[in-house]
């Protein structure tokens, strides 16, 4: 906010909580005319307590928009929808059903996972490609593409804009590629029960010759932790991942639940006590054709693995296999 000035048309914030009232008190710092709320999940249950308490926490924010404001409300999630009597400003719906009133249709994901879709929105459709990775993108963008349309910008504008758009933030599902032929995703920058389940969605969307998941754990989650990371390890195997890679003490659930799934232990469901011994453990094991990704909350700082693995000395002779 400090850098705005008197040129600045139009601010974007993210509206940051841990707990009640949190954002109520940020929306009267900074009165927001147009609100986006994209889902109600699972982080920082350990906070709110409940998915119902993080739904009345986000909803501080359609509340503090006015008369002349828009409330931007993802109609593919119950939680934010029923959000929509909480406003007094008008509502736009986003979603994949077909009564949201700015919705993707024709959606599919090209060779290396980024989304194509067709952007339904005032009556009018439009092609768009994103440039990020992952099928969880789309509600991403048309959030954005209602939050555009609300401040003016037309439909057509708004898909070349989201053609075009780059990352902005590191650690973001960034996809590179080493001399060895080694993909590394870096999505460390923070986790939760559904990005992660999502990132995984992605690596199964790329193509792979072994496909081998690097996880930390994810915090915040409350006393349903064990239980969520357990599960994470379940949902990796059931991903078709071929190596779970469990990194820290707090993360030992993960290969449990890889194990439990049917992943060999010590073979295709692995836990490893830090960052270090993971980093030993993929120079052993990753061969060409391989895509890793990597991911953990942002406390855990698995985004360092993953600039090792990028900078890691490609052994003789393999860069040309």
């Amino acid at each position: 906010m400090l850098a705005a000035d008197a040129a600045t048309r139009f601010l974007v914030l993210e509206m940051g909580a841990r707990g009640p009232g949190h954002i109520a008190r940020l929306c009267r710092i900074a009165p927001p005319r147009i609100g986006l709320v994209l889902n109600v999940g699972s982080a920082h249950l350990g906070e709110f307590g409940s998915p119902e308490g993080t739904a009345q926490a986000k909803g501080e924010l359609v509340e503090a928009l006015p008369e002349d404001g828009t409330a931007v409300l993802n109609a593919d999630d119950p939680r934010v929808l029923g959000m929509a009597p909480r406003t007094v400003a008008t509502v736009v719906t986003t979603g994949l059903g077909g009564e949201a009133d700015v919705r993707a249709t024709d959606v599919t994901l090209d060779d290396t996972a980024r989304p194509r879709f067709t952007l339904v929105a005032a009556g009018e459709e439009h092609p768009v490609a994103l440039q990020v990775t992952g099928g969880h993108q789309v509600a991403n963008a048309l959030a954005a593409a209602a939050g555009a349309l609300a401040a003016g910008m037309t439909p057509a504008a708004v898909a070349t804009a989201l053609s075009g758009a780059t990352a902005r933030s590191r650690w973001r599902m960034e996809v590179d590629r080493r001399a060895d032929g080694v993909v590394v995703v870096n999505d460390a920058y923070n986790a939760n029960p559904e990005s992660m389940r999502a990132a995984l969605a992605a690596l199964t969307g790329l193509p792979a010759t072994r496909r081998i998941a690097v996880l930390g754990a994810m915090g915040e989650l409350g006393p349903g932790a064990p239980a969520e990371h357990e599960r994470l390890g379940r949902d990796a195997a059931a991903a078709g991942v071929d190596l779970v890679l469990a990194v820290g003490p707090d993360a030992v659930g993960i290969a449990e639940g890889a194990a439990a799934a049917g992943r060999r232990t010590g073979g295709e469901s692995v836990h490893v006590p830090d960052r270090a011994a993971a980093r030993e453990l993929l120079s052993e094991v990753l061969r060409p054709g391989d895509v890793v990704l990597v991911k953990a909350s942002r406390a855990y700082g698995l985004e360092l693995l993953a600039a090792d693995l990028l900078t890691t000395d490609v052994p003789s002779g393999e860069a040309d296999a």
